[in-house]
């Protein structure tokens, strides 16, 4: 089991101009991100190949792990750093199998601290609880209580990351409440100066550090 790092979690945006990711991706890490999570749910196997590829270069030059979202076989196939897996997605044995203990396994636990035992017990190094605000990304999804974090605390061990519409305004709530990170999307690749944004959000940690 691997220590996910505490700090700000960038998650991409799907898009087919891969340049635009990997700079967009880039001016993130220049601004202090601790880790990225490449998310596209296309079926263009050989976009998702190439971009999940140049990703894990580009993080490794920053010494910043990539996780790879729902898909085991894509994480493996680019010696990503981990991947990130839904209750959907399959199963987190399996995935520490193929991958191996070096490797981060996240889980999304939505709204329960039940599934958060489980994947801590079926060996997860985080877990991610959300949508805690409205997010523009999944307007839809339900709604996480800041309590919640506060009861996984003391019981979870391994990282807890806060998911869901996620700014610099009310980050610091899901710090007080015991987030050791924060997955951020819109708020940091829909910033007109995304490193500017990533080192504001980052700077939340230092503070709370030196409290």
């Amino acid at each position: 089991m691997c220590e996910f790092p505490g700090g700000i979690y960038a998650l991409t945006s799907e898009t087919a101009d891969t340049e635009q990711l990997l700079t967009q991706v880039e001016a993130a890490l220049a601004g202090g991100v601790a880790a990225v999570q490449y998310r596209d749910k296309s079926g263009d196997v050989a976009r998702r190949h190439e971009q999940a590829s140049e990703l894990v270069a580009l993080c490794h030059r920053f010494g910043v792990p990539l996780i790879v979202n729902d898909d085991l076989r894509l994480a493996d196939l680019t010696d990503a750093d981990g991947v990130h897996l839904g209750r959907d997605d399959g199963s987190l044995r399996e995935a520490r199998i193929i991958l191996g203990k070096d490797k981060f396994i996240g889980a999304s636990c939505y709204q329960s601290l039940e599934l958060a035992l489980a994947a801590q017990a079926a060996g997860a190094d985080y877990v991610a609880f959300g949508s805690f605000f409205a997010s523009p990304t999944k307007p839809a999804a339900p709604r996480a209580d800041l309590d919640l974090l506060r009861e996984a605390a003391p019981v979870i061990q391994v990282s807890l990351v806060a998911i869901g519409g996620i700014t610099l305004a009310n980050a610091p709530q899901l710090l007080d409440a015991g987030a050791d990170s924060l997955a951020v999307l819109s708020a940091l690749f829909d910033a007109p100066d995304i490193r500017a944004a990533a080192h504001d959000l980052n700077q939340l940690f230092e503070t709370e550090s030196e409290e």
